[in-house]
Parts: structure tokens; sequence; C-alpha cells
């Protein structure tokens, strides 16, 4: 007795300290920093500047380059705001190498667009430049470090380029003034605590840029842009050493200041009391409700502590969001639409923050409803199964990005290292992180989590404020008391537990008799296997390496909206949304948002003008799912009372005061006029009205006829299947969809746009903004070669546009114009010109404007304009082609349209045999100015122009 005793004891102190020990090294590993992915190159010149190198082949012959300054409007003086803005303009209009424009004409001659590849922006910590440089081409990268370098330190700032750059920031100013930006401004001071982010938006003061002295922008370039305060990235198909190279050739050679200034943090105090604010607008077009808890300093955190701190905050939030998603799609809902959580307020700081969007709703039962979910964590925390579902999300999220990680864009890579730079961000590598969140996530227990919700719920001296229009003579609008008074009244709430419903384990109750193979077609050329099944339905297979875990399905059939007449317009344009709004087979949306926890899978049924079909996509392991979803939205789309009214009446508050928006009003009498008030006219902007038409039965019989029914349905599919392995399952679950036998065709309904040439002229606003928009159309026989030379004629205008309307007359910042080229429902074409204007410039505009389409077809362009739009257009075909998505379109574009293949194939061939011959000629009939419909928005009163007609 005496030996077993002393042995039991011996076991107790044995497992006490291997206990001991596994939390003195659980707590050692929380404390272990995280080392940078190793696959980056993370170095510092002598002279303080960072850089960061990754060599990746995806896409092949491109390298993207950045330059980071981490400074931003918050390092401006008194007489510099909204001149960090400006210095980053100012980069593109003259550097010691490149002359005023020079910059972005060149990145044209090499194919990189102007605003859709290279970019920049500038907000209150930072400023970052975007280049992306193909490679294919000796020279392009060395010159390409070239401008790095000149945006870096050889920025020229000639008194004449300021000069001409005011008006376009000005431009930009007028482009965010309206009924939000007034009531932000207000609510500012209080949000950020009378901080110096309230004082320091990075659009500055309009008075400052009309007036500043041009020393005063040199001032800011001298101080803030050096080397200390740099970080230059490359991340592409390059070789480290060359890029380490051309980085030393290029910066090493930086000085910094000899009296340089301190580059001061800015922090934003935590609030000392309890707030409420109320503000309105005449223009606003809803009310949300936000409820801000105190800002805190976010510290850098490197560890594994921090990261698994963060992944806690992540599931919290999910959690969290989940809820109040429940919560909107409720009958008699109180928001339109609410979410919660964590997040980075502005850089170094972080707080907790929930918002709801209540539209024309009830603010109080808004806020009462959203207080009551957050008061609902607070006293009983989460239940065991949300907890499982948002770790199998997380775990399945993290494991697709892994399984892609060889096969990820350059973009995504340079993006973190701008994160890591500015904010410290971890960035241990993919390979790392899905080892961590593999052991972290399951060791997250409910009680952590539940103990995280009443932490950030616990912090006192909220800021709750109400953003929306005023109230009409007959309403009122609580008071910030009334807000403050159900904010702190929620801990004394009769409030329950959160009641967990059971949800089916499978998405079918039984396995569909399955149809069979019964021709099988093989496309050598564009690499495709073509199906029909025992049921007519047909599947095009386009396997592909392009990602390894990423499959993306397409289906389209003729049909569509142009069925059905006027009386059932609305139960038409809404028959997705309201399905989608009740669910499918046994599951309501949230049940099948449960159901299909832990999955990579998302599916969207589609009825459009002349053509019906579907949109989705999976992971690997997910496809029988996506394929199980197809089925049951074919077969199965659930009725549900209770959830069609919750629509509706969300939808109602969403768009009931819609119209007070200058822009949406003008955009719905524009529509109106266009189509001569054709009741069958598309859809711009819905109306109360029009939802209050919906009839429920009559939308699902349309859903049916349309979605039900899989006759002629034609599907694609592209991505990392094994065809073997997958046909099986469309034999299931494709092959068993129901067919009519009936014959489905692209109808047209003859609605056309007005003929000649008409002018509108709508007045509303308090800001001095108009918009032109000009509509050139007509009839004609479609053919693809006549698209490609739309197009083409499209982007040249748009090189003409910035370069005349923009730089030389200053009265834009962007603007241009889209053209559509279409086979149905009838051969057409439409070009739309849009130019964001104030009213003194319209008449201006609008002369130049035909200035530049009488360029186009009497003149034709110069070879130079041409060329940059091929050389742009091939670059981004490179890139396209070995994307699964431009795949899906091409082959749905066939199989919808009858599209030429030899269009995509030879792409290259068709684009450089475009003459400008071939772009004048093709101006000359579509641009012949027969049907002109020429809108212009005006403000209220006018201040500084005429009417322009």
């Amino acid at each position: 007795m005496k030996e077993n005793t002393w042995f039991r004891k011996c076991l107790l102190m044995l497992l006490f300290l291997v206990t001991q020990l596994g939390t003195v090294l659980a707590q050692q590993s929380m404390d272990a920093v995280l080392p940078p992915d190793p696959s980056v190159k993370i170095g510092k010149l002598g002279n303080g500047l960072t850089y960061y190198i990754r060599s990746n082949k995806m896409p092949e012959n491109k390298v993207e380059l950045r330059l980071v300054i981490n400074a931003g409007s918050n390092n401006e003086d008194d007489d510099q705001l909204g001149l960090a803005h400006m210095a980053e303009h100012m980069a593109f209009n003259g550097t010691k190498n490149f002359k005023k424009n020079e910059i972005v004409s060149f990145l044209q001659d090499i194919g990189v667009g102007f605003g859709n590849d290279l970019n920049a922006y500038t907000s209150f910590d930072e400023t970052v430049y975007m280049l992306p440089i193909p490679t294919d081409k000796p020279g392009n990268l060395e010159k390409g470090f070239q401008v790095l370098e000149d945006w870096a330190h050889q920025v020229t700032y000639l008194d004449e380029d300021i000069e001409s750059e005011r008006a376009i920031i000005l431009e930009e100013s007028r482009l965010g003034k309206g009924a939000q930006d007034r009531m932000m401004r207000q609510i500012y001071p209080a949000l950020f605590a009378g901080s110096r982010y309230a004082a320091r938006l990075p659009i500055g003061s309009e008075q400052v840029i009309k007036t500043f002295k041009p020393d005063a922008i040199r001032r800011f370039y001298k101080d803030w842009y050096r080397p200390n305060l740099m970080a230059v990235m490359v991340v592409g198909d390059v070789e480290p050493g060359m890029a380490e190279q051309l980085i030393r050739k290029h910066f090493e050679g930086l000085k910094n200041p000899a009296n340089e200034r301190k580059r001061e943090t800015v922090k934003i105090p935590e609030y000392l009391k309890k707030e409420a604010l109320v503000v309105t607008d005449k223009e606003a077009t809803g009310y949300s409700i936000t409820l801000n808890y105190p800002i805190t300093s976010a510290e850098e955190d490197k560890t594994v502590g921090g990261y698994r701190r963060n992944l806690v905050r992540q599931l919290f939030s999910s959690m969290l969001n989940q809820r109040l998603q429940e919560v909107a799609q409720q009958a008699n809902p109180p928001f339109v639409g609410a979410g919660a959580g964590y997040g980075d307020f502005v850089r170094g700081h972080e707080n907790f923050r929930a918002v709801a969007v209540v539209g024309t709703g009830d603010i109080k039962k808004g806020l009462e409803a959203l207080t009551t979910e957050l008061e609902r964590v607070n006293k009983f925390g989460f239940t065991a199964s949300e907890l499982d579902r948002v770790k199998k999300s997380m775990l399945s999220s993290m494991e697709r990005s892994y399984n892609n990680r060889d096969k990820t864009e350059s973009q995504v890579w340079i993006d973190e290292y701008v994160r890591n730079f500015l904010s410290g961000e971890v960035i241990p590598g993919i390979e790392k992180e899905f080892a961590l969140v593999k052991e972290l996530v399951p060791g997250i227990s409910l009680e952590e989590l539940n103990a995280t919700g009443k932490n950030a719920l616990a912090k006192d001296n909220q800021l709750v404020y109400v953003t929306g229009p005023e109230p009409d003579a007959n309403s009122s609008l609580p008071a910030p008391a009334d807000l403050l008074a159900i904010v702190s009244s929620a801990a004394s709430k009769n409030i329950t537990a959160y009641e967990e419903k059971a949800v089916a384990s499978s998405l079918l109750a039984a396995t569909p008799k399955a149809g069979k193979v019964v021709k099988k077609e093989l496309d050598k050329t564009m690499g495709t296997t073509k199906l029909t099944l025992s049921n007519g339905v047909m599947v095009t297979l386009k396997p592909t390496s392009f990602k390894n875990d990423q499959i993306l399905l397409g289906a389209t059939r003729n049909g569509g909206r142009n069925y059905y007449g006027a009386a059932d317009k609305y139960n038409a344009q809404f028959a997705v949304q309201v399905i989608s709004s009740m669910g499918v087979g046994e599951f309501s949306p949230t049940d099948l948002k449960k159901a299909l926890a832990g999955k990579t899978v998302n599916l969207a049924p589609s009825i459009g003008e002349v053509s019906d079909g579907f949109n989705g996509s999976s992971g690997n392991k997910d496809i029988e799912t996506l394929l199980q979803l197809v089925h049951l939205q074919v077969t199965s789309p659930r009725k549900d009372t209770a959830l069609f009214r919750s629509f509706i009446q969300r939808s109602v508050a969403q768009y009931a005061a819609l119209s007070a928006n200058p822009q949406a009003a003008f955009l719905d009498t524009l529509n109106q006029v266009l189509y001569n008030n054709n009741p069958q006219a598309p859809v711009v902007f819905p109306k109360v009205e029009n939802f209050k038409q919906i009839n429920l039965d009559r939308t699902m019989e349309i859903y049916k006829e349309r979605i039900g029914d899989a006759t002629g349905m034609q599907f694609v599919l592209v991505g990392s299947f094994k065809e073997e392995e997958l046909i099986p399952l469309l034999e299931t679950y494709l092959g068993s969809l129901p067919v009519s036998g009936q014959k489905f065709e692209k109808k047209d309904n003859k609605v056309r746009p007005i003929s000649g040439n008409k002018q509108l002229m709508v007045m509303k606003g308090k800001e001095q903004k108009s918009l032109i928009l000009n509509f050139y159309t007509g009839e004609l026989k479609y053919s693809q070669d006549m698209e490609l030379k739309a197009q083409a004629i499209a982007e040249i205008l748009n090189i003409r546009v910035i370069e005349e309307l923009r730089e030389k007359i200053q009265g834009i910042y962007g603007g241009g114009f889209f053209v559509e080229v279409a086979k149905f429902p009838y051969p057409n074409y439409s070009f739309v010109l849009q130019l964001p204007c104030g009213p003194e410039k319209v008449d201006t505009l609008l002369k130049a404007v035909n200035a530049e389409i009488d360029w186009i077809t009497k003149k034709g362009p110069d070879s130079s304009y041409l060329n940059k739009v091929k050389k742009q257009w091939i670059e981004q075909y490179k890139t396209n082609q070995k994307e699964n998505g431009t795949w899906l379109r091409q082959l749905m574009s066939q199989a919808s349209e009858g599209q030429d293949p030899s269009y995509f194939l030879q792409y290259e061939e068709k684009v450089n045999k475009l003459t400008v011959k071939d772009i004048q000629e093709a101006a000359k009939l579509l641009l012949n100015r027969k049907n002109v419909f020429s809108a212009i928005l005006m403000p209220e009163k006018i201040t500084e122009a005429k009417k322009p007609f």
C-alpha cells in the first residue's frame, strides 16, 4: 500500500510538473515574435529608406512597384491644408526627367493605363504611389525605377504646373460634396475627440487650395518626402538581386534634410463623456445610426499572442454580425442592415463600433434593436454551435489561401508589405499563417470569446450619432438625450438568451435520380469538353491550372425579363431578390448560411433582359455542394410570407427617400425622358410604389418559369477540377434538373431611346455641382469587329478627355466615354459621356467634347493614341488570359451570343490590325450625332454660370 501511495504521489507530481511546463511553454510561444516571410527580402539603406523585394511570377512579365511615404495630411501645417494630397498630384505633373504629363504618356506607351493601373492615394498618415511595369521589353523596369526616384525627390514644382493643378484639385473636392459630406463635417470634431484628425481631412481646404503660395507645397515636399520616411517595394517577375541593384542605384543617393522635422504621431484621446448627435440634411436619403465605443491606441504586436488575439476578435465580430443579419431578415425588421465589430479606426487606433441603417424607418426602434443584440451578447454570450461555424469558415478560408499560395498575384503580396511598413502588420507568410490558424483556432474557447464580448461592451463614454434627412412637418426625430437613454437602458432590459435552431445537415433530403452524359465533344481550339446530358442540359468544361483551388460556374439560357409585359415588370425585376430573401428547400437564408459554414461556395441565379442563368464559385472540396445548390435553386424555391414582407419593408425603407439625392433624382428624370416614359423602360432606381406592386405568388411563378425550367440551359465550369471526377456529379445534380422542352428565345420588347437631338436640364441640389451625361445612340448590324473598333474609339477619346478637358481646360477631375455595342435584344450601340463638373464649365466642356468628336471623325486620331490603346489592351490581355474569370466570361459569351472564339484566341492579332483609318471610319458611323440626348444636372441656384440651354 505504501509503495502504491508513493507511486501515485510521484505520478501526480509528474503530471503537475508537465502541466506547469506546458503552461510555461505556451506562454513563451505566445510571446514569440513572428518573423517576416523568408520569401520577401527586407532591407534598409544607409539613408534610412526601407525596401521590400519578392520574386513572384503571377502574373508573368510584370512587376509591381510601390513608393510609400510615411506622411500624409496629418503632417500639414495650417497653411498647407490639402497640400499632402496635392503633392501626390504634382508627382504626375513634371519631374526632373519627365516634363508635365510625360510620365503618364510614357506609361501609356508601355501599356500601363492611367487611373486603373497607374495610381496613387493620400490619407491622414501616408501617401502611396502604385506603378505596375510590364517587363517583357528591355529598359521598362529601369525606366519605372526612374519614375519612382523622380517622385521621391525630383518633382519640379514649377509655378505654372502648380497653378494649373489648383482647379483640378478643386474639381476632385467638388465630387465629394453633398449631404453625407456636410453631415460628417459636423460629426468629425466629436468622432475624432477634437484631435488633429478632425482638422486634417486629406481633401483639405478650398480656401487654402485657391490661395496658397507655391513655396508652401514645396516646403511640404522638402520636409516629408525624405528617405527615412520612405519604403520602396518590388514584387513580381524579377530577379531579387537585380531589383536590389536598381533600388541602390536610384535611392542610395537620396539625403535627409539637415534639420529634419520630427514625424509626430497624432493621438486621438479617449472620449471623456457619453455624447449623442443628430445631424440632418434635406438631401440625405436615409437614416444611419453609429455607436462608437472609445478609441484606444493600437500598439504593434508582432507576437504569436498578438496574432491569436486578432483571430479571437475576428471570430467575435463574425458571430456578432451573423446575429445582426438574422435580425435584419426577421418579420417587421428594425433596420435595413447592421454590422459591428473591432476595427482599425485610423492608423494606430482601434475601437469597437456598431452601425445600423434604418433608411426611412424608426430611429429609436433601430437603435433599441442594435443595443439589445449587443446586450444579449454581453449577458449570455454566444453558443458553442455559433463558434463552431465561424471556426470552420475561418479554417476553410485560410486553407484555400494556402492551397493557392503559389498562384497568388503580386498585388496581393505588395499590399501586405505596404501595411507592414506603415502599421506593423505581421507578414509571416501564408505557410506560417496556415500553420498558426490550424494550431490556434481549435484552442479558442467559448468562454474566451464571451469574455472578449464583455470586454468590448464594458467600455463607457460611447459616441452615438445619427445622420439622415430632415424630418417633414408632421414628424420629429429623437433628441440626443433620447439616444443616450436608449443606450443606457439596454442593460436593464429583460433580454433572453439567443436560441439556436437546429438545421438540417444535408442540403438535399434525397439524392436526385441521375441523368447520363449522352454526347461528348472536344474543342481542341478552346481546350474544352462539351457534354450533353440526357435531359438536354449542356455543360462546357475547361480545366485550368491558373489557381490550385478555384472553380467558377456560369450558366445561360435565352429568356429573361422581356418575356413579361408592363403588368409584370416589377414581379420579374425583383424575382431573384424575392426568392433569395426567402431561401431554398428547407432553408431560410439564415439557415442556409449555417448549413454552409466552413464551405467555400456561393451561387446566385440571374434573370436578365434576354437571358436566365447562374453565377457561382467554389473551392475544390465544395464543388458537390455548389451543384447541390444549383439543384435546389432550380427545383425548390422556398415560399415564406413573413420573409417576403421583411424584404418589402427593408426595400421600402432603403429607397423611399432616394429622390432627395440630386443625382438620383436627375437620373430618374433622365431615364423617363430618354425612353419617352415607356412603362417597360429599364429601372434605374426603384420607387416605393414599385415594391408595392410585387405579388408574391406571381413572382414565384415567374421565377419557376425562368429558373425552374432548365430547358436549353448551358452551364460552363472553369478551374481546378478533373473532368473524370466531375462528370458523375454533373450527371447527378444537373442531369436530374426538370425540363419542359419548350423553345426559349431572346425577345425584343421594342423599348428604344428617343431619336433625334434632344436636351434636358434638371436644376437640383445645394452644391455648385453639375453633371453632363450625353448619349450617342443608334441601331447598327452587330459585329465583333465593330465592337472592337467602338471600344478603341472610347479609349482614344478618354485619353483626349484627360489631356484636353482635365489638363488644359481644367474643367474636370475625372470622366469620359463608355461604350456598348450589343447584339441583343436588337443590334444597337450607345456611347455615354459622363463629365462631373462645376456649372461654370458646362458650356466650355460641351464645346470641347464636340471638338474632340470632330477631331476623331474628320481628321482621325494620331497613330500615337491608337498605339497607346493597343499596348494597354495587349498587356491586360496577357494577364487576363491566365485568369479563370476571363475564360468563364468568354465561354459564356460564346454559349449565349455565339461569339467567335478567334476574337479571344487571336486577340493580339485582331488588335494589332486596327488602323487609324479603321477608327476614323467607325467613328464617322457611330458618332454621326444624328441621335444625341444631352442631359445636364445644374444646382438649384447657379452662382457662377448661365444655363447651358
